[in-house]
């Protein structure tokens, strides 16, 4: 299956972003999974103020990953994000079937051309 991994980091340092990225990402390859697309969308104010492991937080650090994994992989990668305190919030979401006329429908988002 074709999922999206969307998370929000405590903004600051951009060590913790990658470690996070890098502890998921050898969870799914460990599995046998194939990561697809790692994208570091950077910093910016959360759209309302979240109070995470005791702390508030108004900014954050966002990253998107598009893996191929099995439902227990992804049981796994949700679970390691939801637990992890440097994490404020991460969104999974389920894209495709694996079958390739699915997978052939999402490309990139054309993020320049929507409007702000």
């Amino acid at each position: 299956m074709l999922y999206e991994t969307i998370g929000i980091v405590r903004a600051g340092k951009i060590s913790e972003v990658k470690e996070i990225v890098l502890t998921a990402g050898q969870l799914i390859l460990r599995q046998g999974g194939v990561i697809r697309d790692v994208q570091n969308w950077g910093v910016f104010m959360l759209p309302s103020a979240i109070s995470r492991h005791q702390t508030r937080h108004t900014r954050g650090h966002y990253f998107v990953m598009r893996y191929d994994a099995g439902i227990k992989t992804h049981e796994e990668v949700r679970n390691t994000l939801a637990i992890d305190p440097r994490v404020i919030r991460a969104a999974n979401v389920k894209l495709g079937d694996g079958k390739l006329a699915t997978l052939s429908k999402f490309g990139k988002v054309p993020w320049a051309q929507l409007e702000r």
